[in-house]
């Protein structure tokens, strides 16, 4: 194991430049922090090529990390406090940062059940939301998350935090709304798109075959196109004062009602 006691050292240097999407990009690499993120980054298969460990900070369970990552390959240095602060990007980094190889996937690639549930995420610009987005949809056993004309990436640390982990086991693919629409109508699925213009309440809507629910980005909602290309056109009524919900609340809201139809006796 090698040991990183200045802040300046090169590796920290070009851990640091990660936090950049085009650095992403150009080096085919991204940024993992934190204990819960590692292991299930682990758990599906990422290979780090890099682990930074700062021994001050980790938890008990997280002991046994660099032994892990070591044995994968990776290589492992013990950082000290000031080196280690300098890396982190966030306030709970659990004393772990990895550098992984980015796994793009395609939606040729895609594997789909018979009846596939889909969230389609529309030009979502902040990363918490895209990795708000990605939790929901694990936890409402959605088949994939697709994220068109995004101005993040899922591989942004501050997506694969919000999703706590959960953007490497759930299939997440990037690809542009002018590909996706017709690979939707090709497989025979159905597109919802949530509008507060809608004359229907979601509640009412079946949401029990092969669906795409969209929704789109944070200012502005989902595009002409969206809406134009939505079998399924629907509302969620507001009760408050508030004219809308945060993207990911509103396809919280949608997914789990498809999932309740899907399940209910």
């Amino acid at each position: 194991m090698d040991r990183i006691n200045s802040p300046h050292n090169e590796r920290v240097k070009r851990a640091i430049r990660l936090r950049s999407r085009a650095e992403r990009d150009a080096e085919g690499m991204f940024l993992i922090e934190g204990g819960r993120e590692a292991r299930r980054a682990l758990e599906a298969g990422a290979g780090p090529v890099e682990a930074f460990f700062c021994p001050q900070f980790m938890a008990e369970s997280d002991r046994g990390l660099p032994e892990l990552c070591a044995g994968l390959g990776a290589r492992v240095a013990e950082c000290s406090e000031p080196a280690f602060r300098k890396m982190a990007y966030g306030e709970h980094h659990g004393g772990i940062l990895l550098v992984a190889p980015q796994v793009r996937k395609t939606l040729e690639a895609l594997t789909q059940p018979g009846n596939p549930l889909l969230l389609v995420a529309v030009a979502v610009e902040k990363p918490g939301n895209l990795g708000a987005l990605i939790r929901s949809a694990d936890a409402a056993g959605a088949a994939a998350v697709i994220a068109c004309d995004g101005a993040t990436d899922a591989f942004n640390p501050h997506a694969i935090r919000a999703s706590t982990g959960l953007v490497f086991s759930m299939p997440v693919v990037e690809t542009s709304t002018s590909e996706l629409i017709p690979w939707l109508r090709k497989r025979g699925l159905k597109i919802l798109a949530a509008t507060p213009h809608a004359d229907m309440d979601y509640t009412r809507a079946d949401l029990r075959n092969g669906l795409a629910i969209a929704v789109g980005a944070e200012d502005r909602g989902l595009s002409d196109t969206w809406l134009m290309a939505a079998d399924i056109r629907v509302r969620i009524p507001m009760r408050g004062k508030a004219d809308s919900l945060n993207v990911s609340a509103a396809a919280s809201v949608l997914l789990f009602e498809a999932a309740r139809q899907r399940h209910a006796p």
